[in-house]
């Protein structure tokens, strides 16, 4: 007798439904198929790491294949943001992906702009979303902000049916987007195009120069006849850094420095610029130098700041600003961050690249005064840091004694993070705001203490990636949608595609990483953008390096359909990496947990527990197929070499369930305690 997969009956057990498709092989084991969600969402690290939980593993799939189009469409519909992702987004997914832990992880942010390039807005040949408006609603919501929270929501909203109107401060729309990213990394054309293309999703229109406080209140807007209101304001104020000096003319601050820059006013730096940056110091948003990102947790509780994203928006502010000054005719770049050079942020590529350009890094100095002679900047005193968090893990930087050293400048540049200005709200409002000058949201629907207000992003979360703000904008839109209509929304569908004779690429396991082609040295002026982006060859050699997650190989033997293992060894023997064991049972200490999961979920392990009651694991003799999963590379082999057909390679997919196409990002939020049958 053999147990095949028992390592599964160590997860977490959720049912959802499954929907099945499999090609000519309709045997007994497939017809009420059932699938662990929690078993599902580890195979899928990309994704579950990716807040709009864009399956980058299919997308980038379907390049290695040739299949651009398709492509495309896998990477647009769960992200309306898809073209400007593509160039700027930290991409949380490659953090998570699992061909990194063999070499170097897929550059899935490359390849998702080598699609929206051929296929997106701002291409030639663009394709539309599979998302579509599915009817119209006799309902209106306002969103104040115009950045990637607001369009996000609005987009959905609109596929939902909504009638929504954006209400933008600035003269453009885009938020930070537009006002606060150097052009030289994302293009204003690109920007335009994905606003244009939100925009004609549906009724949503966006009024210009219209600033909350200024011209409008959320309550003036509730009695205007919105049945909701999201505010996503984002945070356009720097923070300040109480040293002396910080008033002398040539101290600016980096947000007040990117708007102007960006909305192409005069702004005029020195010739020797220093530029204070937050690094790391960025985890405690109470400080002078901090700046923090929050990670949304799915259950009540604390909220945890992501170490990694802190470290990715502080490494991005710092070098935009620093190469902005560059490209403004500074004669000399200087970047002082409290950490030292091996304990810099983690977007270590974008250091480097400044590095590259001229940048001079002096790590390991915090500022202590700015010096100015005739009420100008002629310098910055700095000390040595002798470290920056304490024994337990506190931000809590000491420096060396009599280490004073001074840095000649200019012209000094405050880097140092970013606050949403909340004065607009009123307390008849009764929107509650934290003492940290956040707002409050329930954190599943982003509802504030005022019923039918929402909020998401930098005002919510402080400062956040780009794509945590598309995930906040597409949260705050179901969560919107549920409180209007009081109605959920279905859960996706799960497909199963059982692969016939599967194969991957030749050669997969040595293709080498492709680099990201960029533009010469002598030609990276004004703001030309400095990636170039793959070749059509380059992307598909960089696709087939996928190990493509969403496949998996599965034991699952039947003796009706003759499918039953015959303990021959030989998918043991031909694995490459060693992932497969054939353990005796009495060689598997079975919990008492396990075993109460394995009897509680009868409808998870009826072929590999197929005539055996759970009570009697343990004690009956026989074997067990245990599989590692993290070691698995989906080459097939076993599945060909296996003489009984008891493997398959599956593939899984989400498929929505409603008519808009849309999926929404509160059904990856957890354990669902209601089972559902597979639809056959």
């Amino acid at each position: 007798m053999v147990v095949g997969g028992l390592a599964a009956a160590l997860l977490p057990l959720i049912t959802r439904t499954a929907y099945l498709v499999c090609r000519d092989l309709m045997l007994t084991r497939f017809t009420k198929k059932k699938v662990d969600r929690e078993w599902l969402n580890t195979n899928f690290p990309c994704m579950m790491a990716c807040p709009a939980h864009t399956n980058a593993g299919r997308y980038v799939s379907l390049i290695a294949e040739g299949r651009f189009e398709e492509a495309y469409r896998f990477a647009r519909d769960p992200n309306p943001m898809a073209s400007i992702c593509g160039r700027v987004c930290a991409h949380p997914c490659e953090t998570a992906c699992r061909r990194g832990q063999i070499d170097r992880p897929i550059s899935i942010r490359a390849l998702k702009r080598f699609l929206t390039e051929r296929h997106g807005p701002e291409s030639r040949h663009p394709v539309a979303p599979t998302t579509k408006p599915a009817g119209k609603l006799p309902y209106k919501v306002a969103v104040i902000g115009g950045g990637p929270v607001g369009l996000s929501a609005a987009h959905d909203l609109a596929v939902m049916g909504y009638s929504v109107t954006i209400f933008e401060a600035s003269p453009v729309a885009g938020g930070m987007l537009y006002l606060g990213i150097p052009e030289y990394r994302l293009p204003r054309s690109v920007v335009e195009a994905q606003v244009r293309e939100i925009l004609e999703t549906g009724d949503i229109r966006l009024r210009l120069n219209s600033a909350a406080g200024r011209d409008f209140t959320v309550g003036e807007l509730r009695h205007q006849g919105f049945d909701a209101v999201l505010i996503a304001v984002g945070a356009h104020r720097s923070r300040e850094l109480s040293i002396p000096g910080v008033d002398l003319d040539g101290v600016h601050r980096g947000i007040e420095f990117l708007l102007n820059v960006n909305l192409g006013y005069k702004f005029t730096i020195g010739k020797k610029v220093l530029v204070i940056g937050g690094g790391n110091v960025a985890m405690d948003v109470a400080r002078s130098a901090a700046r923090e990102v929050l990670r949304q947790q799915p259950l009540p509780g604390e909220i945890t700041p992501s170490e990694e994203n802190v470290q990715a928006v502080a490494a991005h502010e710092m070098v935009d600003i620093s190469l902005s000054a560059l490209r403004m005719g500074a004669r000399e770049v200087g970047l002082v961050c409290l950490e030292k050079r091996d304990e810099m942020p983690a977007a270590l590529e974008e250091i480097e690249e400044a590095e590259t350009e001229g940048i001079i890094m002096h790590p390991g100095f915090g500022p202590k005064r700015v010096l100015g002679r005739d009420g100008k900047v002629v310098g910055l005193e700095c000390l040595k840091t002798k470290y920056v968090f304490d024994e337990n893990r506190r931000f809590n930087p000491a420096f060396y004694e009599n280490s004073d050293t001074q840095f000649d400048c200019d012209t000094v540049i405050l880097a140092i993070g970013q606050a949403p200005n909340l004065e607009f709200l009123r307390p008849e409002d009764g929107v509650q705001v934290s003492p940290r000058g956040l707002v409050n949201v329930n954190r599943e629907t982003l509802m504030t203490s005022a019923p039918g207000v929402f909020a998401g992003g930098d005002c919510a979360f402080g400062p956040r990636l780009i794509i945590d703000s598309v995930g906040d904008g597409k949260r705050a839109a179901v969560g919107i949608d549920e409180y209007i209509r009081g109605a959920k929304h279905p859960e996706p569908q799960i497909e199963v595609e059982v692969l016939d004779r599967w194969q991957m690429a030749a050669d997969y396991m040595n293709i080498l990483r492709q680099a990201i082609p960029m533009l010469p040295l002598d030609r990276r002026t004004g703001m030309t953008e400095v990636e170039l982006g793959y070749t059509e060859q380059e992307a598909v050699a960089e696709a087939q390096r996928c190990l493509k997650c969403y496949i998996n190989t599965i034991l699952e033997g039947s003796e009706r359909d003759g499918t039953d293992c015959v303990l021959c060894g030989g998918c043991v023997d031909v694995c490459p990496e060693n992932c497969l064991e054939l353990v005796p049972l009495d060689r598997i200490e079975f919990e008492p947990n396990v075993i109460d999961a394995i009897a509680n979920n009868p409808e998870f392990f009826s072929f590999e527990l197929e005539d055996i009651q759970p009570a009697e694991l343990g004690s009956i003799t026989g074997t067990a197929m245990l599989k590692d999963e993290t070691r698995c590379i989906r080459c097939g082999l076993c599945a060909l070499r296996c003489p009984a057909n008891t493997i398959t390679m599956e593939a899984y997919h989400f498929v929505a369930s409603e008519p808009t196409g849309l999926i929404t990002i509160q059904s990856f939020d957890g354990p669902k305690p209601t089972p559902a049958d597979a639809k056959p």
